[in-house]
């Protein structure tokens, strides 16, 4: 039994061996006694999982996948050590749950071979879940990767670079090639870390922060008093020096103490 790939959900699956480990591989297993694996297709990945301590929760939306993985997983294929409660598949789409009722609030580490095409929904949703998400790795598409891992200064840095690094610190593993797929994407990817920060809390109104960053980048030419002049910035306040700069220029932290300048203005 075989699942071919379907395209509306973005689906490449991974048939390389080494890649496959080196992924799973990236978890540090640090703090944490649950994996989530999202879209595991045909367990490429999650044979790999499998030999770590962790409960291994795999969530698909795929039901051809589902029966695959029943099928395959909790069979001869997969002999597995521990009881059977340490392995859950799922069907279920992983945009639409509540991470902390399937892990009774417990914390839990992300990991898969992401669809393109929902990746960087999957990050945000780390980034929602953070209190309960200490860490997530995987495989994305090259660029994504690189803009989620991406310091300012450059063209590729963006909303999802700062509000991530604002919680998590980046880190771009390794590039993985379209030919160790199938069937295999036009482009590049690419694995990355995401390790939640020992203080992941925020000096500021983080909706206020998040507002700034994405009104910011919106306008990403534009200096920033002209970019986020829908705050009603009082004219003293636009003449602070980092209201001439554009967002691209701008670290985590100075977003941070640019968020606390747009808090206490009083016009």
């Amino acid at each position: 039994m075989s699942v071919r790939a379907k395209k509306h959900l973005g689906q490449h699956f991974l048939k390389d061996e080494d890649i496959a480990k080196n992924i799973a591989d990236s978890l540090t297993e640090v703090g944490y006694n649950n994996i989530l694996e999202i879209g595991p297709g045909m367990g490429m990945l999650t044979k790999y999982l499998l030999d770590k301590k962790s409960k291994i929760t795999v969530m698909e939306i795929d039901r051809d996948s589902v029966a695959y993985l029943n099928n395959d997983f909790k069979s001869e294929h997969i002999n597995l050590d521990t009881s059977p409660t340490n392995f859950e598949i799922i069907e279920a789409d992983f945009l639409k749950q509540d991470l902390t009722a399937f892990f009774n609030n417990q914390q839990v580490a992300i990991i898969g071979n992401y669809p393109y095409n929902i990746s960087s929904q999957i990050v945000f949703k780390a980034i929602e879940y953070r209190e309960f998400v200490p860490e997530l790795s995987g495989m994305f598409q090259k660029e994504v990767a690189q803009r989620i891992a991406e310091k300012e200064g450059s063209k590729t840095y963006g909303i999802i670079s700062v509000l991530t690094q604002a919680f998590f610190d980046a880190e771009y593993l390794f590039t993985v090639p379209p030919t160790v797929f199938n069937p295999p994407p036009k482009v590049d990817s690419g694995v990355i870390r995401l390790i939640r920060k020992k203080d992941f809390s925020l000096p500021v109104d983080e909706k206020l922060f998040f507002r700034v960053v994405k009104t910011a980048f919106n306008q990403r030419r534009k200096m920033l008093r002209s970019s986020l002049k829908s705050f009603n910035l009082s004219d003293s306040l636009k003449e602070d020096p980092i209201f001439a700069m554009r967002p691209e220029q701008l670290s985590v932290n100075e977003f941070i103490k640019l968020t606390q300048k747009i808090a206490k203005d009083v016009i």
